[in-house]
């Protein structure tokens, strides 16, 4: 289902998927089947998004940032792509960040450019991520801490 309020200009979107309205997919993505991309949500080109990945409202997924399977992005989640973004000057190339199967993010957490965020791994809300997240740990605050690892 793609909403005729959303503006979807990829053809890569796979079966079961659901877009909501106001949702802005540019041609290159690719996603996968069965999520579920929430209303007010942008997601551009060099994106990759796997299947069964929920992506709450307010999320923007920049070029260089990979999601793999059943991933959960909780709403207002920020990413970052640009190590020192300026007006009208592009970097070479964008960061890419990896979100791992399994991996959740809680709402209003930001994901500095570049890191991978292991498989399984919970993130709390409002954390602010500034280095790499091991596989089936949790962590929360800013900056995000390792609190303990998950069975």
């Amino acid at each position: 289902m793609i909403h005729p309020l959303s503006d979807v200009q990829s053809k890569q979107i796979g079966e079961h998927t659901q877009v909501w309205q106001y949702v802005v997919i540019l041609p290159k993505a690719i996603i996968g089947n069965n999520c579920n991309i929430n209303c007010h949500t942008f997601i551009e080109n060099e994106v990759t998004i796997g299947n069964n990945v929920t992506i709450k409202s307010g999320v923007y997924v920049w070029d260089g940032i990979s999601i793999e399977d059943d991933v959960f992005i909780g709403p207002n989640v920020t990413f970052v792509n640009d190590k020192y973004p300026k007006s009208k000057q592009y970097p070479e190339s964008f960061q890419k960040t990896v979100v791992k199967k399994g991996a959740s993010i809680g709402a209003n957490a930001t994901i500095l450019g570049g890191l991978i965020i292991g498989e399984n791994a919970m993130i709390g809300a409002g954390s602010v991520v500034t280095k790499d997240v091991p596989a089936n740990t949790l962590w929360a605050g800013n900056p995000a801490r390792q609190i303990k690892k998950i069975d």
